[in-house]
């Protein structure tokens, strides 16, 4: 936790944490509560353009990053790590030590996202389709990977985005 708050580990006594975006209400509140949102949309552009500029880039993770985004999550991870321009091993251990999941799980929720996105565009969308677009190896696996997710089968997500709501009411998801 420390080293993505770029605060320096150790120690056992507590120690109170702000987050630099914390900050920034000072000169939010006031443009906020003038009604001036273009204003504090301003403010907050700045400060996140010029965090970007702070943060080191890993080219071995960024390649990664940009074949799973192109593989669409569908890449073996000895593909991802080729495309890396490293070994398996390597990948592995420097993708899980930064972001806390393993490639495998990032190119699951890649492709979760992908049948979930799909589901909302269209609620009667055939998830045996989808499950062999999106490659999985079957309808049962996507069934599978879709509920360890979101929990609720492809179906049952699909028939609620389709429920027709009256007239100033909600669905309740």
């Amino acid at each position: 936790m420390f080293h993505l708050l770029g605060q320096p580990s150790g120690g056992a006594a507590v120690r109170m944490l702000e987050h630099p975006i914390a900050r920034l209400q000072p000169a939010l509140a006031p443009c906020v509560r003038a009604g001036r949102i273009e204003e504090a949309l301003a403010h907050l552009e700045r400060h996140f353009l010029q965090e970007r500029s702070h943060i080191a880039v890993d080219g071995m993770l960024a390649r990664a990053g940009a074949a799973l985004r192109g593989g669409q999550g569908t890449m073996a991870v000895s593909e991802v790590a080729a495309a890396a321009h490293a070994s398996v091993r390597t990948l592995e251990r420097r993708f899980k030590q930064v972001s806390g999941h393993t490639v495998k799980e990032v190119s699951s929720l890649i492709r979760f996202e992908q049948v979930r996105n799909a589901l909302v565009l269209d609620p009667h969308a055939g998830i045996a389709g989808l499950a062999h677009a999106l490659g999985y190896v079957d309808q049962s696996h996507l069934s599978r990977e879709f509920k360890r997710y979101s929990g609720t089968s492809p179906a049952a997500f699909a028939a609620r985005r389709h429920l027709p709501s009256e007239p100033g009411g909600f669905v309740q998801a």
